[in-house]
């Protein structure tokens, strides 16, 4: 099965929000080919963080595409907002809806605003098979290697299994990791199938961030060229 293209998206919660348009065309002259935007309600997840006016203002500076990931709970109330703000990829958890045709409903209303990329994502304690029914419905599954809310956590190699379970069962969309990424776990994501990677404090606390996301993007691509290539 072919997988989409490797992209390298720097989460911006890990930038200086004070100088955010800056940290924007800093990773992006870097080599970011999308920028991770957190959004988080206090509520969904226990920390609070920025809305569609602080993405709109991102829109205004960012030439990569806005992977925004909704940490709230009730995605399909302010999905416009984002829409109109610019977001190109709009996520929300699966764990918000317990039976697929509730996933499928919020699915439509995010694709009822236009939005190019619509994704769902998943914490390490929920099953994989909770979204298994949505995956012809959905351009993206992200899969969290870290409980949503907080920057800065271990990455857990355990949600590997759910990667290479949506690939083994065809699934041919991105699939994201979201928590911990750095050089030394991005082998392991990519070996498992994983073609998105959200990497935070990995890249802006890097001394080179060019080099940086130059060594990532390397050693993701290797790692796929070696499953690829490997004995049957």
């Amino acid at each position: 099965m072919l997988i989409p293209q490797n992209l390298i998206s720097p989460s911006l919660l890990a930038s200086d929000f004070a100088r955010l348009g800056d940290e924007v065309r800093r990773v992006e002259a870097a080599g970011a080919d999308w920028l991770h935007v957190d959004v988080m309600d206090g509520h969904f997840v226990p920390n609070l963080t920025i809305g569609a006016p602080v993405v709109e203002c991102l829109k205004r500076v960012a030439s990569r595409p806005l992977d925004v990931h909704l940490m709230i709970s009730d995605p399909v109330r302010y999905a416009g907002d984002f829409a109109k703000a610019g977001a190109h990829v709009l996520t929300f958890h699966a764990e918000l809806a317990e039976k697929p045709e509730q996933q499928r409903e919020i699915i439509r209303a995010l694709r009822g605003e236009g939005i190019p990329v619509v994704g769902i994502a998943l914490n390490p304690p929920c099953a994989i098979e909770r979204v298994a029914d949505v995956l012809d419905s959905v351009d993206l599954v992200l899969v969290m290697s870290v409980h949503a809310g907080f920057g800065g956590q271990k990455f857990m190699p355990e949600v590997l299994g759910k990667v290479r379970w949506l690939r083994e069962r065809g699934y041919a969309g991105h699939v994201e990791m979201d928590g911990g990424i750095s050089e030394k776990t991005i082998a392991a994501c990519a070996e498992a199938g994983t073609n998105v990677f959200v990497a935070g404090s990995a890249v802006f606390g890097a001394n080179d961030i060019p080099a940086t996301i130059a060594r990532m993007r390397e050693t993701a691509r290797a790692a796929q060229n070696k499953v690829l290539h490997a004995p049957s």
